[in-house]
């Protein structure tokens, strides 16, 4: 199998607090319907989530394609998943995802390297691969206990799964970090098959690695395994991350190993994006469509 180059990005919008100029050159960077798509969310937490998250994903398919930024195109497979639109580019094939909670916005992405052995592989197996990651906040506000909740939760993990959720030495705190880590593990695999969680969760059942617990200083785990229908899914690798101490993250590889297991890396808002060209703050359409942004609500949890 082909060893294949990793992207660990993150952004923390807790150290962000946008002013006009900084939106509107944001906005500016990102295609005409994917403005729209933003202004849709109620919450300016989302509407900001959502904006990084694209800006992070053009960075990327930039850095790994050398394509001039603002010629980076995007569009939407049928289950309105984001991809970059090729063109003519002879770049290596790369395969990338993000996700958001609370106050971290990641990306990981993993485009093609040289085989583990030096050899040439097949076209198949060089293009056939993907990536998906999740990341959860390890808290719990439902309402209900942490019980009552599990319960509610039961057809969502296997017997095994929830035997390790609920193991004795666990206190609640320690079960409620268990079951964001299968959560997470189970999104980042739907995601990389583009199916969402309209796929039978119980029947997708996860082996963490319990060599070390999550914590900082070891993150992250490599060591999970998981079975579908009890069928070993040996072409999956997959890493666990904990950011923040508050979140933990999880990573899918398909068909792919990569060079490294790193952590993820922090961006600041100005190495998110290329400013372009053309001033974005004299475009009076863009500037009055992020004043009406900013006038967005926040959450009531931030």
């Amino acid at each position: 199998m082909s060893r294949h180059v990793c992207t660990r990005w993150a952004f923390d919008l807790g150290t962000w607090t946008p002013t006009l100029p900084q939106l509107t050159q944001a906005v500016a960077a990102i295609q005409p319907e994917e403005r729209t798509r933003l202004m849709k969310f109620h919450f300016i937490d989302d509407f900001l989530s959502s904006l990084i998250g694209r800006l992070l994903m053009r960075k990327y398919v930039s850095v790994c394609t050398s394509t001039a930024y603002h010629q980076v195109k995007f569009a939407r497979d049928v289950r309105g998943k984001p991809y970059w639109v090729r063109g003519q580019s002879e770049s290596p094939p790369l395969s990338f995802n993000v996700s958001h909670q609370g106050q971290l916005v990641l990306l990981a992405g993993i485009t093609t390297s040289a085989p583990v052995d030096g050899t040439e592989t097949a076209d198949t197996e060089a293009t056939d691969f993907g990536i998906g990651t999740d990341v959860m906040k390890i808290e719990y506000g439902g309402g209900k206990s942490l019980s009552d909740f599990f319960r509610l939760m039961k057809g969502k993990f296997s017997a095994q799964e929830w035997s390790y959720i609920g193991r004795p030495q666990h206190n609640e705190s320690a079960q409620l970090k268990a079951f964001m880590r299968h959560w997470c593990l189970k999104e980042a695999y739907v995601k990389e098959l583009g199916v969402g969680i309209t796929v039978d969760l119980e029947k997708i059942s996860f082996s963490v690695d319990t060599t070390h617990s999550l914590v900082g200083a070891v993150s992250p785990l490599t060591g999970t395994t998981l079975r579908c229908n009890d069928k070993p899914m040996d072409n999956w690798h997959f890493e666990e991350h904990l950011l923040e101490e508050k979140y933990c993250a999880a990573i899918a590889f398909r068909n792919c190993l990569p060079q490294d297991h790193s952590r993820f890396e922090m961006l600041r808002f100005d190495e998110l994006f290329a400013k372009s060209a053309d001033a974005a703050e004299l475009d009076s359409s863009l500037v009055a469509f992020c004043k009406e942004a900013l006038l967005k609500p926040h959450k009531s949890d931030r």
